[in-house]
């Protein structure tokens, strides 16, 4: 998983790459189980998914995902408006942007787990400022079930 999650902090990810990480979050416990003999019949059959989910009780990659991305956003939050990272973060691009639908940004992911949450009419960088509450919303959105 450290391999798979590295620099998740900053994805946006689209949902082609969402159903793929939930692919290979299926497939990897049922490689690494390998088949079971039935008792009743005798014969080989690949284990259930509620059976893998008994066996490896590790939490959802999207709730990882979202709670370090969560994380990372509060201490972005947190910094002196003149850092880089501050900046890139909060300022407007000053071009004209092309033609279609935006493309989907960092923070508006921010926005999106709070709206889940309850929080979405708030602003999240005044929010993240009192670190016990931020860090109480994280573990809240480490906890949320995702489907």
């Amino acid at each position: 998983m450290p391999v798979v999650l590295y620099g998740c902090e900053t994805w946006s990810p689209t949902l082609r790459e969402e159903r793929r990480l939930r692919v290979f979050e299926k497939r990897v416990p049922r490689r690494i189980s390998g088949p079971k003999r039935d008792e009743v019949t005798g014969k080989w059959r690949k284990l259930h998914t509620e059976e893998l989910n008994d066996l490896y009780s590790s939490p959802s990659t999207f709730r990882v995902i979202k709670s370090r991305r969560m994380r990372l956003a509060g201490h972005v939050a947190r910094m002196r408006e003149s850092r880089g990272v501050y900046s890139v973060l909060v300022r407007k691009p000053e071009e004209k942007r092309p033609l279609g639908r935006p493309r989907h940004r960092w923070k508006d992911n921010i926005k999106i787990c709070l709206q889940g949450m309850g929080c979405g009419g708030m602003d999240w960088i005044e929010l993240a400022q009192n670190r016990d509450s931020w860090r109480a919303l994280v573990n809240a959105v480490m906890n949320l079930l995702v489907l």
